[in-house]
């Protein structure tokens, strides 16, 4: 009979102030360390700040074919199930009847504790979709790299508290040695994988789509890239300042990094309730308050942004369906606003129970990736994004996600996030385009969006 593993919770003494951000720096360079950042946001009810390093396990998915890693031994093998099978299989088998110690149970109201962790990128998708492959994959990150973690550390922002969760066996923290980072550097300027006319041409094409009944919103992007050098870190540091969003996110993979700093919730679980918060409406902020208010208000005034929000949240409603308790899905708050550094959001919250015999990973299989980034309906939307942009996204409208052993999780959209890697960056920028989209305004709207993120990273070249 086998024994049911315990899990150890115990907050961390320090010998002066430290933040999680500063325990980071010292593992931000190593293959598989994981930092989930609230950065100094309240918004989305922020309050734990997580990190993991040296998964036991990871699940990787590259072009359809699915391995398990096993870090321990160095091996590695293939597996014959969908990806997020995969992590649910290895997660029970290692978190299977968890238990916390006594002594910990105190600290029981912690996220995740220990769990699974990282990332599934938007292609992912093609996974449980019969899509067409016509847009360039020309990335080394994965599109799926999920790590099973034996220990974490989680700082509490209200208190400042940092706990340390590990499974029995594994030591007590002791620290990490310090290490030091190259400063960032931009060393050519953005380019966009669109000009301002292919991008008008291909919205040209979404409207005949939309004419035609052949769909009701299509999410259009284009990708931003420049060459770099230095530590992918500093630029995270740089941009979490910038933009304190409460879903920022940072990992580092073997030859890529993902630099997150999005201000949008896809789908999180807890005691069995589902909440997703999709975001569709974007206007600019402006420092004359007089000038953001209105920004704002003409935002929620918007009887297009309404319908486009609403039509993602009908998308998401029967998304949540799928394995959610009859009856229990609603919306409880519609066409809310949520202001960031550069942007007011309009945002909406679905919410659900969780069936019993549902994992929050079939949850995020049923509903990958997230209707706000895709359009409606779904596959369809998906299909001409393959046509009218050049590229596959990658991680961008992909997920940083995590779930703890007790099966609580919690996930965020991948918008204003980047990827480093081979010394070039991307980054991306869309919006969704609805019969009466007007395309310079579009357009624009992209720029609005990254205006906290490309200039930025131009302040730190040389």
């Amino acid at each position: 009979m086998s024994v049911s593993p315990t899990i150890i919770i115990s907050p961390v003494s320090f010998d002066r102030p430290t933040t999680l951000v500063d325990l980071f720096d010292n593992i931000a360079d190593a293959p598989w360390s994981l930092l989930f950042d609230t950065a100094g946001s309240s918004a989305s009810n922020g309050r734990y700040n997580l990190m993991m390093w040296s998964p036991l396990f990871s699940c990787v998915s590259e072009k359809g074919v699915v391995s398990v890693i096993d870090h321990q031994r160095g091996t590695s093998k293939l597996h014959h199930d969908l990806p997020f099978e995969c992590v649910k299989q290895q997660f029970e088998a290692v978190f299977a009847n968890a238990q916390l110690t006594e002594q910990s149970k105190p600290y029981s109201h912690l996220p995740f504790i220990t769990g699974v962790a990282g990332l599934a990128g938007y292609d992912l998708g093609r996974s449980y979709e019969p899509l067409p492959d016509n847009a360039i994959n020309d990335y080394a990150c994965p599109d799926m790299a999920i790590g099973i973690y034996p220990q974490s550390l989680i700082e509490d922002t209200h208190s400042g508290i940092i706990y340390h969760c590990r499974l029995s066996g594994i030591p007590e923290f002791s620290g990490f040695e310090q290490q030091s980072h190259t400063p960032f550097n931009l060393t050519s300027d953005w380019q966009s994988n669109l000009s301002q006319e292919q991008y008008t041409h291909a919205l040209d094409k979404i409207h005949k789509y939309l004419c035609a009944g052949d769909c009701y919103q299509v999410n259009m992007a284009q990708r931003f890239s420049a060459d770099y050098c230095g530590s992918e870190w500093n630029a995270f540091l740089h941009l979490r300042n910038q933009n304190q969003a409460p879903f920022s996110a940072y990992m580092k993979l073997e030859k890529s990094a993902i630099i997150s700093i999005s201000p949008e919730r896809f789908l999180s679980v807890k005691d069995g309730h589902v909440e997703t918060k999709p975001i569709k409406g974007t206007r600019p902020r402006s420092p004359d308050t007089e000038v953001d208010n209105a920004s704002a208000d003409a935002l929620l005034a918007s009887e297009k942004d309404r319908a486009e929000n609403l039509m993602i949240v009908d998308l998401l409603r029967n998304d949540l369906s799928k394995h959610c308790q009859p009856g229990s899905v609603d919306v409880p708050h519609l066409f809310a606003l949520e202001s960031y550094a550069a942007v007011h959001h309009m945002v909406s919250t679905v919410v659900g129970n969780l069936n019993d015999d549902a994992s929050p990973l079939d949850l995020l299989a049923g509903a990958f990736p997230g209707g706000s980034i895709t359009g409606a309906p779904k596959v369809r939307a998906m299909e001409i994004i393959d046509e009218l942009e050049p590229h596959c996204r990658n991680i961008y409208c992909g997920s940083m996600l995590y779930m703890g052993f007790r099966q609580d999780m919690d996930s965020s959209i991948c918008i204003r996030t980047l990827l480093a890697e081979n010394g070039h960056i991307y980054c991306w920028a869309g919006g969704g385009i609805v019969l009466d989209s007007d395309a310079q305004e579009e357009y624009q709207e992209t720029l609005d969006k990254v205006a906290r993120i490309l200039p930025e990273l131009d302040k730190l070249r040389d």
